[in-house]
């Protein structure tokens, strides 16, 4: 089978926005997420801020049952649950009460490090010789498929139910992993998406890496710059993006409201040869993945009008727009509009590519370009490649048809995927 695939469902939870009219509001005006965070002061951290979701207890508890949020430790399934059912509701589904699931719905829904802060709950507990005080909620909250057994079980999902984990590639890889299941008629609609922990525990092994910057910890919403002579490191950041996917068919059929098309895409690894290792992306491979996607999508490059980047703030900003460049082949005076959503979120590591994607997605239905902000002092390096004009600083109220989101993640692992416009041809 070959089934259209288009998007019906957005949900999210950003550090600067958790619900999609927030987010919306907050990318179209260059708002950010990211703020001091005394913890990571405390800790002696050289990176004391972060982009972290912002939730109280009563928005939490429309999520779970009481009983669940007894001994709930996890905010990586708390931000993946509220974005995924979220999602779901947006999309025009309901829950159903019965006991027969849906056999014609899933989710592959990624994570990182999934409830660390739960691990070390149950540490001390094990260390303090008091085991039988674990209780039953550990191995859910600290298994890597929490996240997707806790939505599966309140939307009774029957297709498939899966986790995957492929570093800061993990959110654009569940939406190209849910889109090929429902391409070939293994599923009718997939709940995609991705989610990352908060605080030090997730945090610490990258300041301790000093990928991150120290720069700006009395001017936090400063600190994230993508593509910026004066970027200095990435920003932490959590959270969690989810997507409905849907064929076509049966999008049409039930009147739902179409956000746009995934066309296709492609998922590839460096294999850490050549220039790539484990924490750089091998260039070959991020240009042959770039044009496999496009390939596999049935576009010419010359169609892509956006393109949203990884663009983490660190020195491989310029080998990015490079890669962009050279997979393209395309003059300087045709390069896409470029944008990263780094600079008002951080990087929120596994969680990245599917609230990118949801920005992507939202930027294709609604017809704007968000800005790039921290970007005023572009890198020399990055204006030599593309011209400035590419890179807007404030917000583009245009209409476009299609948009190439890539995520590039620890390990030399690279996914890119091709959004267009939703047309009734």
């Amino acid at each position: 089978m070959d089934n259209r695939v288009v998007i019906t469902g957005l949900g999210v939870c950003a550090p600067n926005g958790t619900t999609i009219d927030e987010f919306s509001d907050a990318i179209k005006k260059g708002l950010s997420g990211v703020h001091h965070q005394p913890d990571l002061e405390a800790l002696n951290f050289s990176c004391q801020i972060a982009g972290k979701p912002s939730l109280n207890e009563e928005r939490i508890s429309q999520y779970f049952t009481p009983l669940e949020l007894r001994n709930l430790n996890s905010s990586g399934i708390i931000y993946g649950v509220i974005a995924g059912l979220d999602a779901w509701k947006d999309a025009g589904l309901t829950i159903g009460n019965n006991d027969e699931p849906d056999w014609d719905s899933g989710t592959i829904f990624g994570a990182g490090t999934s409830g660390i802060d739960k691990f070390r709950w149950a540490i001390n507990k094990i260390d303090a010789l008091e085991i039988k005080k674990l209780g039953s909620s550990v191995v859910i909250q600290t298994m890597a498929s929490g996240v997707s057994a806790f939505i599966s079980g309140k939307l009774g999902l029957g297709n498939q139910v899966s986790t995957n984990s492929s570093a800061c590639a993990t959110g654009t890889e569940s939406i190209l992993l849910a889109y090929e299941r429902i391409k070939t008629g293994q599923a009718t609609r997939m709940l995609a998406g991705s989610t990352s922990d908060s605080g030090p525990y997730i945090w610490g092994g990258f300041d301790a890496m000093k990928v991150c910057t120290f720069k700006h910890n009395h001017d936090p919403q400063k600190g994230s710059r993508p593509m910026s002579t004066t970027a200095s490191g990435f920003v932490p950041g959590s959270g969690a993006g989810a997507l409905v996917l849907e064929s076509l068919e049966s999008a049409v059929q039930r009147k739902a409201k179409i956000y746009a098309e995934v066309c296709g895409g492609h998922i590839n690894s460096g294999g850490q040869r050549g220039l790539g290792s484990m924490t750089a992306p091998n260039p070959t491979a991020v240009q042959r993945c770039i044009r496999a996607a496009l390939k596999n999508a049935g576009i010419k490059a010359s169609e892509i009008d956006v393109i949203n980047g990884h663009l983490t703030a660190t020195t491989k900003d310029a080998l990015e727009i490079e890669n962009w460049k050279t997979a393209l082949q395309l003059p300087a005076d045709e390069f896409p509009y470029i944008n990263s959503l780094k600079g008002m979120v951080g990087h929120c590591i596994a969680a990245s590519g599917s609230i990118e994607c949801v920005a992507s997605v939202l930027e294709l239905a609604e017809g704007f370009i968000f800005p790039n902000i921290n970007c005023e002092d572009l890198s020399p390096e990055i204006s030599t490649l593309i011209d400035a004009k590419c890179i807007p600083q404030t917000v583009i109220c245009k209409p476009f048809n299609t948009l190439a989101k890539a995520s590039f993640g620890f390990g030399d692992i690279n996914a890119c995927v091709i959004f267009k416009k939703y047309t009734h041809e």
